[in-house]
């Protein structure tokens, strides 16, 4: 083979090589793109997927919300509840009674206590006083009958008064 031939089978050669190469990365650019393609496939599948889901959940979310505000409802509508309520009322007013009650009779100790201080011969005495409901409950000790009865009358005379037990004892 002479040189002549030598170099033109190699320029031969060469130029398969470039051509087979330039095939190969046209190949590779085309399997690029397919790729490519695919993932953008996949890509926009799986967005496609979670949005379906988000909505999916969105109505659960909704009718769960639903179902629990109508259980609220029917709750604080059912008898029990009522019953509930109605109790918690009435322990209220029996409480506010109450303490009106204490108020009233502590007003009521206090009146006639200081009813029975003013009379000149009951108040250097000690004269007990307790009061319930209305009711008046006198103890200790006085200088007579009259001074006793005095005393009852005086409790008497005071507003809120319904009922006195005169326990004074008459010491001379």
């Amino acid at each position: 083979m002479t040189w002549d031939n030598a170099l033109l089978l190699r320029l031969v050669r060469l130029n398969c090589a470039f051509l087979l190469a330039g095939a190969l990365v046209a190949a590779l650019a085309a399997c690029s793109e397919s790729e490519k393609a695919e993932s953008r496939k996949n890509v926009d599948t799986a967005v496609e997927k979670t949005e379906d889901a988000t909505v999916a959940a969105a109505r659960k979310a909704a009718d769960l919300a639903e179902k629990a505000r109508d259980n609220t409802v029917n709750y604080f509508k059912s008898p029990a509840v009522k019953e509930d309520v109605e109790a918690a009322k009435q322990a209220l007013k029996n409480a506010g009674g109450k303490l009106g009650s204490t108020a009233n009779d502590t007003a009521i100790t206090a009146s006639v206590s200081a009813a029975i201080a003013r009379d000149p011969e009951l108040g250097p005495r000690r004269i007990e006083v307790a009061s319930n409901a209305g009711a008046v409950r006198l103890s200790g000790s006085a200088p007579s009958a009259e001074a006793k009865q005095r005393a009852e009358q005086i409790a008497r005379n005071v507003n809120g008064v319904d009922k006195v037990d005169n326990q004074i004892t008459v010491t001379n």
